[in-house]
């Protein structure tokens, strides 16, 4: 005996209108199919996220077909032509959000998404399944704030496929993780050193070893962290004694992440060769110079 599915389906749009915007989720949705349920083929103007909450099918694009099942998403890429048909005795269950914008190619691209790799799998735990249903949530709420709503959800999404799929990009060479990791450190470090930041809290954060970390940095810039950041902190220091008169050297050094203004002057002193108020008189009278 063949068992019974009952057919349910529900979709809700954005309240707020689509016009132009940089990037807009246009409406999400649920549905349990019938077996053998088929869409297309047919192409999409939009992006169209699909994730298999239960049962399988089959999912066709212009490159390949892949059979998919609980845990999947796929992503249909505009103007592509695609189908997808549920299996005849265990018909998927899947949710879904389309979305568009100026901004949705650049956003897919560093999702790792393509047209050759449209499919993830994604891991226990995944915000995937909770956003797409909170989506449709909010847009069932009615709310303007719903359009905002829809959009912090979107992001934790292309976030945790970022992740997924640079996993698998990063397999086949460790050179472009070691640049890769390098870079996200530099990154770290630019947008950390106002605080009293330390390396083992970046590697913390990067979740790597500090000693590999260290290795690995040297390797690629000729500086270790510890020294990379204090250069950094200097030159952003120099910035505010030439561009803030007004601030104290204490106030200089606070706002670079060295809480210890004498440690800040020695440093500032190693690699400047001259102590923080010396270099503000000297960038100072250089400056009234050149107006006269």
């Amino acid at each position: 005996m063949e068992p019974n599915y009952d057919h349910t389906y529900s979709v809700a749009s954005n309240p707020v209108y689509y016009e132009n915007q940089n990037l807009h989720v246009l409406f999400a949705g649920k549905s349990q199919t019938l077996p053998l349920h088929q869409a297309g083929p047919k192409i999409y103007d939009y992006y169209l996220l699909h994730y298999v909450e239960g049962g399988s099918g089959i999912f066709r694009t212009e490159h390949r077909t892949y059979e998919l099942g609980v845990g999947d998403c796929f992503l249909i890429h505009p103007g592509q032509l695609v189908s997808y048909v549920s299996d005849r005795d265990h018909p998927w269950q899947y949710r879904w959000a389309a979305f568009t914008g100026k901004e949705s190619d650049e956003l897919v691209l560093q999702a790792g998404f393509t047209p050759e790799q449209p499919v993830l799998s994604i891991a226990e735990g995944s915000v995937i399944p909770t956003s797409l249903g909170g989506m449709l949530e909010a847009f069932y709420a009615n709310k303007e704030s719903a359009h905002l709503t829809s959009l912090g959800y979107l992001y934790l999404i292309i976030g945790e496929a970022a992740e997924r799929l640079s996993i698998y990009s990063r397999l086949p060479g460790a050179g472009s993780q070691v640049k890769r990791t390098v870079k996200q450190m530099i990154h770290f470090m630019s947008s950390q050193y106002a605080h009293p930041i330390s390396i083992e809290q970046m590697c913390d954060s990067l979740g790597y070893n500090r000693a590999y970390l260290s290795r690995v940095f040297k390797q690629e810039t000729g500086l270790s962290p510890v020294t990379y950041l204090l250069k950094l902190r200097i030159e952003k220091s120099r910035q505010l004694l030439r561009e803030r008169p007004e601030l104290s050297v204490e106030q200089v050094a606070a706002s670079v992440g060295l809480t210890d203004a004498l440690y800040f002057s020695r440093q500032f002193k190693r690699f400047c060769s001259q102590s923080p108020t010396s270099y503000r008189i000297k960038v100072t009278r250089q400056s009234d110079k050149s107006v006269h």
